[in-house]
């Protein structure tokens, strides 16, 4: 049965904003669309929420995604024997005419009907980091934290490892957390995480520590008092931070997403766990919440190990996509709730 074309419109909207892969849109609907009612329409219905959605045309998709995409809806098109859509093809000279860049954006739709506009790298590893792209256990992260706002309301988040910051962002937009600490230790990632949360309306307190004081004085002017939630960035090296920058984290609540991808940074990890836990020795220690892509499971198993071995218990939250942010098939995602 072909779909309503507002629902295959929306589907195409979801996923061309946030940049997933080609192969994971519904051409098989639209092209049973196209055979049952070629109509010019649905297919300019799709373009306008796609290519010329005025967030894709304020913040765009990377010149090569969108080219691709616009060439395989032009075949979908030329496939009915229709006449020729002089808007897709218009669309598509723009795009040849523009030059590549080494960034572009990718927009993801809340609940809400705000949106999370993130500028990334179009490479996976540029710059000596993998931080500067957005990885599915974020994602996963992400829309269990949006069905589980109540862990995060009116509490102190620290994220570890926060990347170009989605995941972080979203919980900022839709889960009213008191205070918000992103926290990376490479510095073209902790300037990319910075332009990413202006982006999306924030302003962050003087208290950020990665600036050099120039950038600080900057940020003091335009820091408001009543911005909820608060929001900081950190520089933190777990294996070399300083116990005076962990006292004045104090997180009720600590996550991160995609950090146990390395043996040789594990026992760091569990290392500013275990401190960030001793220095709250009058009150409870923080919830832990740590979404993993296990793509070696001697790694996943590894860290399951050095947990054990120093007496962290842990649990397995089964990770669930509802379909918010994740739209193809996923990696192997679990999230393991730690327990100081």
């Amino acid at each position: 049965r072909a779909m309503a074309q507002p629902e295959l419109g929306l589907r195409f909207q979801r996923r061309f904003l946030a940049a997933r892969q080609l192969r994971s849109f519904p051409w098989p609907e639209l092209e049973e669309n196209l055979r049952t009612a070629p109509d010019s329409s649905l297919l300019v219905d799709i373009l306008h929420k796609t290519i010329l959605h005025p967030l894709c045309v304020r913040y765009p998709p990377s010149t090569k995604y969108r080219r691709c995409f616009l060439t395989e809806l032009i075949k979908k098109h030329e496939s009915t024997a229709a006449e020729p859509l002089d808007e897709l093809y218009d669309t598509l000279a723009d795009i040849l005419n523009e030059e590549e860049s080494i960034h572009c954006y990718k927009n993801y739709l809340l609940p809400t009907g705000e949106c999370v506009t993130l500028s990334e790298s179009v490479a996976v590893i540029s710059g000596g980091t993998t931080g500067l792209v957005t990885w599915d256990a974020a994602l996963h992260l992400a829309e269990w934290a949006l069905e589980n706002s109540a862990v995060f309301s009116s509490r102190t988040v620290l994220e570890l490892g926060s990347g170009v910051g989605f995941t972080g962002i979203a919980i900022c937009k839709t889960c009213n957390p008191k205070r918000y600490i992103f926290s990376d230790c490479h510095r073209g990632v902790l300037r990319q995480l910075t332009e990413n949360i202006r982006l999306n309306g924030f302003v962050l307190e003087p208290q950020t520590t990665h600036h050099t004081q120039t950038e600080a004085r900057g940020l003091e002017a335009e820091a408001t008092n009543d911005q909820k939630p608060k929001l900081i960035v950190a520089e933190l090296d777990w294996g070399s931070v300083r116990e005076k920058q962990l006292l004045d984290l104090q997180p009720d609540v600590i996550i991160a997403a995609d950090v146990v991808y390395d043996p040789e940074i594990t026992s760091a990890l569990i290392g500013m766990l275990q401190k960030l836990s001793a220095l709250r020795a009058d009150r409870k220690p923080p919830e832990v919440y740590i979404a993993l892509t296990i793509r070696n499971p001697d790694t996943y198993h590894l860290f399951q190990a050095e947990l054990d071995k120093v007496g962290i218990g842990w649990q397995i939250i089964p990770a669930r996509s509802n379909g918010i942010f994740l739209c193809d098939v996923q990696p192997n995602v679990t999230i393991l709730q730690l327990f100081l």
